[in-house]
């Protein structure tokens, strides 16, 4: 089965990694290339054991549109969005053997020194049948 792992954050979070003046300090070189590391050692190890099938960041929000439909017509609006606190920043798919694995694997992903940080792990369908389950 196949399980997405959805990591989040917010224009702050992408403005203090590029230490730029925001909501937060900005990251030092040190920590970004601690979290690269960290990320890079957890995919490796996923690709070894044969359960990683993609991951890849996302760029900024503020780079960001959300398409809408109102009045039948399309309605574009560039990021980042006022009303959204967290976007999804990136994601890991795997492929592994059972939901408790798959959480497993995404509890690697919150970092320990931060309180309240969380990750979703979410079964991937394989057809609409399945949303009958």
């Amino acid at each position: 089965m196949k399980y997405l792992i959805m990591l989040y954050g917010s224009q702050q979070d992408y403005d203090a990694i590029a230490g730029q003046p925001g909501g937060r300090p900005p990251m030092s070189p040190e920590q970004i290339a601690a979290m690269h590391a960290h990320m890079e050692l957890v995919h490796q190890e996923l690709a070894e054991s044969g359960e990683l099938v993609d991951a890849q960041g996302l760029a900024a929000p503020v780079h960001a549109r959300r398409v809408r439909r109102r009045g039948g017509a399309p309605v574009v609006t560039d990021g980042p969005y006022a009303e959204t606190q967290e976007v999804l920043a990136g994601y890991t798919m795997i492929e592994c053997a059972s939901f408790d694995r798959a959480t497993e694997i995404a509890a690697r992903f919150v970092n320990p020194d931060s309180e309240g940080e969380y990750v979703d792990v979410r079964p991937v369908l394989g057809g609409f049948e399945e949303l009958q389950d």
